[in-house]
């Protein structure tokens, strides 16, 4: 469906990536995730097309293009793959903070890898005692000449096993500090010192999630991302961006889950009847596929504003509590209006519900964006009274 964000050149780019997305993603997402295994080959496929992290500057391997275009691009690949999304998501995040904060020549080593497909990045933010309380780390970095020493545990990372670097939060300050202690470094994880695990999860285990522990892990000073003690409030207006492309991505599974829903209840008859012609059917599914239409502009309009520099914060925020709780509830509805085959594991609905459930977790539960929301519009010293 088109909007007022649509352009030629939008148009053109999302027509690039259903293909690849329809093409190339969708017919192996229930094999991947049985498997567990992730195909880096169609993450290098997808950097070829000029897919990944297309906002980046052109130096970098991007194209220099608006973030709404790494909206679209993330909504068709959600339609096909849920857990794939990751490729773009975790490429457009940690490339925004390495373009921003990193020291040129550590930029230009990585970017154009991360955008070309060749590797991936991980963010690690979260520890074992500190999952949404973010600014109290334990995680400790210290300096020692021409290095950072790095001791702690990091938990709950996506990509962990696959990406070849990880941008890590750290304490470098008092632990009363709590947000101006906290230090951003780039990782990389063939590093001494450093092992790593992957959790059973319920879903999203082709790309995966685990723990990082880093043992006197020695990283380089030049690794810094922005100014050390000043990491996580720099780095974290990322966030932002990344908020507004998760909405997208599991929008675009449920998108995906209502169309074929509305195709089959053309099709299947009961009672000598279509589907379609009892309104307990089709009034459930009108009613979804408002609110999907509805927080879809939310989300670009989220992007819409970044692309002007305009402040979304609480947008972004909306984005990441309200479309993955929306997306599970159409596909569950989906699920069932298919009956037994909806429940089976040949549709792939039990896993687009399995999958989306995991990002009304991950980076952000619902409390804390409501949090967010407030401290936006009621301000920080009301909330904080």
């Amino acid at each position: 469906m088109r909007t007022i964000f649509d352009t030629e050149d939008l148009d053109q780019i999302r027509d690039l990536a259903r293909r690849f997305a329809q093409d190339k993603v969708a017919p192996g997402y229930l094999a991947r995730e049985r498997e567990g295994r992730f195909d880096m080959g169609l993450v290098r496929e997808m950097g070829s097309l000029g897919l990944i992290a297309p906002e980046l500057p052109e130096d970098f391997g991007g194209m220099g293009a608006d973030y709404l275009t790494s909206g679209v691009i993330i909504e068709e690949i959600g339609k096909a793959d849920f857990t794939f999304g990751y490729v773009p998501l975790l490429a457009s995040l940690n490339g925004h903070i390495l373009a921003t904060f990193a020291q040129p020549h550590v930029a230009a080593e990585w970017l154009p890898k991360l955008t070309a497909g060749e590797l991936m990045l991980a963010i690690a933010l979260t520890e074992p005692k500190g999952g949404s309380d973010a600014a109290n780390l334990s995680l400790k970095m210290e300096r020692s000449g021409d290095h950072y020493i790095l001791n702690g545990e990091k938990t709950s990372i996506s990509a962990n096993q696959i990406a070849k670097g990880v941008i890590t939060f750290a304490r470098s300050g008092r632990p009363e500090d709590r947000a101006r202690g906290v230090s951003a470094v780039l990782v990389p994880l063939d590093l001494p010192g450093i092992t790593t695990s992957k959790f059973s999860n319920m879903g999203q285990n082709s790309v995966g999630h685990g723990s990082i522990w880093f043992d006197n892990v020695k990283v380089p000073v030049d690794h810094l991302l922005g100014e050390e003690g000043r990491g996580f409030g720099q780095v974290m207006q990322g966030f932002d961006f990344s908020r507004s492309l998760i909405g997208l991505q599991a929008l675009g599974a449920a998108r995906a889950s209502l169309d074929e829903t509305w195709a089959y209840i053309g099709e299947r008859r009961a009672f000598g009847k279509p589907l379609a012609a009892f309104q307990g059917v089709t009034h459930q599914l009108a009613d979804f596929d408002t609110k999907v239409e509805a927080a879809r502009m939310m989300s670009l309009n989220a992007l819409w504003l970044k692309d002007r520099s305009l402040p979304h914060t609480a947008e972004a925020a909306m984005t990441k509590w309200w479309p993955p709780l929306l997306a599970y509830e159409v596909i569950h509805a989906c699920l069932l209006i298919h009956g037994h085959a909806g429940y089976s594991d040949t549709l792939p609905f039990q896993q687009r519900l399995r999958d989306v459930l995991g990002l009304q977790i991950g980076d952000g539960t619902a409390h804390i964006m409501k949090n967010i929301i407030a401290r936006e519009r009621a301000g920080k010293e009301a909330v904080s009274a």
